[in-house]
């Protein structure tokens, strides 16, 4: 098989390269704009384009026996920015892609969709999205019904994808590791509100997998749903003498949801492996070693890289 992966420079995107490249299965190629990074040096096959060059892309599905669309700007923050370019990243690129091509599609939503509910939910479960991205993540979904493709509801992502991209430290395993390292303290604002969490190498994992067999649809992927309190807890366990400090008022997001993953599991053997002291312990050994330089860099933050672009944001 031929495969396209959209935006495989990308967080994500390195671990599924990493997937693509360790099963050595099918032929695949990068394409995607380097919005985050100066270079790709993977040693793959890429693409330099932005998903709005219909044009270059169509050349590239057109190759393509599949995709794996990883293209978008993700987290909630980063798509409030500029509503109008999310939704043209997010959402329209994806009806154009339904458009134009037939063959099988991947494509990664979020859990957010659900928004807030008080019992765990399943695939089935009601929409209700609260941000910009959940809203342009759940449009792009509805383009995707009755296609050859799989959608998978992902919960927040964690840990280390691969040797090449930027770490992200705007995901809350990520980012309360990294406070602990360097503050030595947590702020919990609240604290119980549940996220469903997946580590980025066991999303990859499931995303490759899917590329074949004639299952489609949508699926929610997730290792635990774990309290946001719970989870300062885990990482105290991992940094002596931390303080965690409780708030006791309401944070800017409000999201609260508990997710089901088993028809993933039932259906496409999804099966993760990756725990969140696992994403804990890797980040951990990273930072001691002094292998970032600057946690403050803006790149490793999506709302406050894209910031600096505002509504001239370089894709």
């Amino acid at each position: 098989m031929k495969v396209l992966v959209v935006g495989g420079a990308g967080y994500l995107g390195g671990a599924v390269t990493d997937v693509l490249l360790e099963e050595g299965k099918h032929k695949f190629r990068v394409y995607d704009a380097l919005l985050y990074e100066d270079s790709f040096r993977k040693p793959v096959e890429f693409v330099y384009g932005d998903i709005r060059d219909r044009k270059r892309l169509l050349h590239e599905l057109k190759w393509a026996d599949a995709v794996i669309w990883l293209a978008a700007l993700v987290g909630d923050g980063a798509c409030a920015i500029n509503p109008d370019i999310s939704t043209e990243l997010n959402h329209l690129a994806v009806a154009w892609l339904t458009a134009n091509f037939k063959g099988r599609i991947i494509f990664p939503s979020t859990c957010s969709v659900y928004g807030v509910h008080d019992k765990i939910v399943d695939e089935k479960g009601a929409i209700s999205p609260l941000s910009v991205y959940a809203v342009t993540k759940f449009a792009a979904e509805i383009h995707l019904k009755d296609k050859n493709a799989v959608v998978f509801r992902l919960g927040t992502l964690f840990g280390l994808s691969d040797l090449f991209s930027r770490l992200r430290l705007d995901l809350v395993v990520n980012t309360m590791t990294a406070k602990a390292y360097s503050e030595g303290k947590l702020s919990v604002y609240g604290g119980s509100q549940f996220r469903p969490i997946l580590h980025v190498r066991d999303a990859a994992r499931a995303i490759v997998n899917a590329l074949e067999g004639d299952k489609t649809g949508v699926f929610n992927l997730h290792k635990v749903n774990v309290k946001i309190s719970d989870l300062a807890a885990e990482v105290k366990k991992h940094f002596s003498g931390l303080k965690v400090e409780k708030v006791n008022m309401k944070f800017e997001d409000l999201r609260n949801y508990r997710v089901t993953s088993d028809k993933a599991k039932k259906g496409l053997g999804f099966d993760p492996k990756f725990s969140a002291a696992d994403g804990i312990v890797e980040l951990k050994k990273l930072l001691e070693e002094g292998r970032i330089r600057n946690l403050s860099d803006p790149r490793y933050t999506n709302q406050t890289y894209l910031s600096q672009f505002n509504t001239h944001v370089r894709r």
